[in-house]
């Protein structure tokens, strides 16, 4: 593969106004593609195969009606001081708000809240009326939203306490949109720093923004098509943003480091491809196979998100081995450092700056901070290991406790009004009214058969109380409600319903109705087991791939081992620390979490896939040095110092502009993409820089020259990827030996310096 693509970036280099212009096409036309495309649709929720889905798709079909996709606001009502609100007084102002809402924009239907007393608490302080919109959430525009507020200022004048829950409710933002642009500044100053070249910093970020922009172009363009909606393209702009300057940084560095060591530049370039942008390949795939993985889960949005965020890495690899030697071409002196500009410029030097390359050339050539930190690690490698694992070990502790749960408006932040109506809704109505329990029935005569159901389930301990029955217009199917005495996320709740589930089964085994229970309970209990049930066949089926993917990289059996054990332990740590924060409200001022609550259930197996995708990234990089050091002589522990010598620095650097991509979407006010963003960036701290630049050499110490060990016969059945470059060196030495008549000749490159 490095012959390959040695030749692919050689080709990139010469040919760089043809490369360019090909990946400026790709841009513009992706991007009219999604200038042009319908809007993306609203994230929905689903999981195929279970209790909770079979019912609601049972509903969708049998009350078309009441299964309508519109927003739906529920406006809470109460009289101070504990006044009655079925007063004369206080219904006349209900009755302004019930006239006031009917006349808002967007809305379709409003109750009547005191129609059958349903919505009037028992103590008569408390009253809701339900609002249903013409239009979806994501389409409740700004005026409707007003005219909502505009309702509840109103109400409150008048003297009531109001505050209003329900999807059609404005969501405050106040930092979205900034969470990128943070983290390219960070990666800028990073990039500077580390290059000492605003030239080549500027390259890795270009490359980087081309990528992501055709990635989210094409998430954007095949949104309507394939499901995808917003949340999935700021996952993808996520990752992407981030593999994407990492790819560029390590193939823009191996062309500075071919160049100071004399060679031309064109094969420079194609050297710098050939191996850097082997690591970079198999990085990206680890990645991939990560992301593409979470497909076994079998739910559609972690899918979509996976596939999305997949098809963007695959974007940053394509970049980085094909434009960005392209770029070098245009400036191939100007992406070094400055001080090393003069000896790459083909002009005679004076001879004091003559005496001055020569200092900086032994300079260069003595231990850098990355090598004497590997030879620290290489004299101490126990007492290393030992502290690395502990501590990582103790940060993991938290993870213990973590409790999982869907978000809510009962999570919300106190101050908003979505959590206030809540909080009212369970003082007046009791825990369970804010997470009621929906029964189907299913039968010939429905009415009969539900009705002796809703007694059956009357009877059950922990049961608040239980609605009427409501059949459909077919009569074929009805729907009984069930109001715990327990709130949604408390474990009564949930033995409720297990409760409740194995009384429908003895009523179905007496040849009884069909029934199915569902609700916000019941569809966490099923999605937690379907999590649970999908968990060790994604990391089964993750690892195993990636673990083949390692040993065709490494040839080694040890190596791939290390690294997955040194995965389990960074994202042990990293699920650790946000249950400290998100859970345990542990410096919860300081990352903007307004309420501390139960760890999202689609945070643990999304961070296990990515975390995992992102750490092998590293992984590869660093390794791959190692190895390349020893295939070509060096001794197993003296590869470990050339590793961190070359590699070292980089792999620094890399690690702090993820992490600042990363730590930018702590600041959005999406619950899951804000944990996501915290849990992604503490995993790549703990990753980078204590297992792979810490564990790792301190393994290698201790196990020398039997970490690359393999099988004769799996060496022999084992393809060779080349990936340290040694068919390229026997290549390219051949080539050297042909008289130059019969190579083909290559028009020499016009530079500008």
């Amino acid at each position: 593969m490095a012959t390959v693509l040695y030749k692919l970036g050689r080709f990139a280099f010469r040919r760089r106004g043809l490369m360019a212009l090909l990946w400026v096409l790709i841009f513009g036309g992706v991007g009219y593609a999604a200038s042009s495309a319908p809007t993306p649709p609203v994230d929905t929720f689903s999981m195929p195969g279970t209790e909770s889905q079979k019912a609601y798709d049972l509903l969708e079909d049998k009350f078309p009606d009441a299964s309508a996709d519109g927003a739906t606001a529920r406006v809470v009502l109460r009289v101070p001081g504990g006044g009655d609100i079925t007063a004369a007084g206080p219904k006349a102002k209900v009755g302004e708000v019930v006239a006031e809402l009917r006349k808002a924009p967007q809305v379709a239907t409003v109750g009547d809240p005191y129609a059958g007393g349903a919505a009037v608490s028992k103590d008569k302080s408390t009253v809701y009326v339900s609002a249903t919109y013409k239009v979806v959430q994501t389409k409740v525009n700004d005026k409707a939203h007003d005219a909502l507020d505009k309702v509840l200022e109103n109400a409150r004048k008048s003297g009531l306490k109001a505050e209003a829950g329900g999807d059609a409710v404005k969501i405050e933002q106040t930092m979205g949109g900034s969470s990128e642009a943070i983290g390219i500044a960070v990666s800028a100053v990073v990039l500077v720093l580390t290059f000492g070249s605003m030239m080549a910093a500027g390259m890795s970020l270009l490359t980087a923004l081309v990528g992501v922009g055709v990635g989210i172009s094409g998430i954007t363009a095949l949104g309507s098509t394939v499901g995808l909606s917003s949340t999935t393209t700021t996952l993808a702009m996520m990752i992407g943003l981030a593999v994407g300057i990492d790819y560029a940084l390590f193939i823009v560095s191996r062309y500075r480091s071919e160049i100071a060591e004399g060679r031309e530049r064109q094969d420079a370039a194609g050297r710098a491809v050939g191996t850097a942008g082997t690591a970079v390949v198999f990085a990206g795939l680890t990645v991939i196979i990560a992301l593409v993985g979470l497909v076994v889960v079998n739910i559609p949005m972690l899918t979509k998100m996976g596939m999305a965020a997949a098809g963007t890495v695959a974007i940053a690899v394509f970049v980085a081995v094909t434009l960005v030697p392209a770029l070098l071409g245009f400036a191939p002196v100007k992406v070094l450092a400055r001080k090393d500009r003069a000896l790459h410029q083909g002009k005679p030097l004076s001879e004091k700056k003559q005496r001055k390359a020569e200092e900086r050339a032994r300079k260069q050539q003595q231990p850098n901070l990355g090598a004497r930190w590997a030879r620290f690690i290489l004299r101490n490698p126990v007492a290393v290991l030992l502290l690395a694992v502990v501590g990582l070990g103790a940060v993991a502790v938290p993870a213990a406790s973590m409790k999982l749960g869907l978000p809510s408006e009962g999570t919300m932040a106190p101050d908003t009004t979505q959590r206030k109506a809540y909080d009212m809704m369970s003082d007046s109505f009791g825990k369970g009214f804010n997470g009621p329990l929906m029964v189907t029935i299913e039968a010939q005569n429905v009415k009969a058969e539900a009705e002796s159901v809703r007694k059956r389930m009357e009877k059950q301990p922990g049961v608040e109380s239980v609605g009427p029955v409501s059949p459909n217009k077919a009569n074929d199917t009805a729907i009984v409600n069930v109001v715990p005495k327990t709130g949604p996320a408390e474990d009564e709740t949930k033995d409720l319903v297990k409760s409740l589930r194995g009384v429908a089964k003895d009523i179905e085994a007496d040849k009884g109705p069909e029934i199915l229970l569902t609700g916000q309970t019941a569809m966490f209990i099923d999605f937690s087991k379907t999590l649970d049930d999908a968990l060790l066949p994604y990391l089964g089926t993750v690892v195993g791939l990636a673990f083949l993917l390692l040993m065709l990289v490494f040839r080694s059996i040890l190596v791939p081992l290390k690294a997955a054990l040194g995965f389990l332990l960074s994202v042990a740590a990293a699920l650790g620390a946000v249950v400290a924060v998100f859970q345990w409200g542990w410096l919860a001022d300081v990352f903007g979490v307004d309420q501390p609550s139960p760890i999202m259930s689609t945070m643990p197996v999304f961070m296990i896939g990515v975390v995992f995708g992102l750490a092998m990234d590293y992984e590869v990089f660093l390794v791959t040095r190692m190895r390349e050091a020893y295939v070509h002589g060096i001794e197993p522990r003296e590869s470990v110092v050339t590793g961190f010598r070359y590699g070292g620095r980089v792999v620094t650097a890399a690690a702090v502009i993820m992490i600042s991509v990363f730590s930018g979407f702590i600041m959005e006010e999406n619950d899951l993409i804000k944990m996501i963003g915290f849990g992604l960036a503490v995993a790549i701290l703990f990753d980078a820089f204590v297992v792979r630049m810490t564990i790792v050499p301190a393994l290698f110490a201790l196990l020398g020259k039997s970490a690359w060990w393999l099988p004769k016969w799996l060496d022999w059945l084992l393809p060779n990827m080349d990936v340290e470059g040694e068919k390229l060196s026997r290549h390219l030495a051949a080539q050297q030996q042909v008289p130059p008549r019969q190579r083909e000749p290559e028009p020499e490159p016009q530079y500008r310096g």
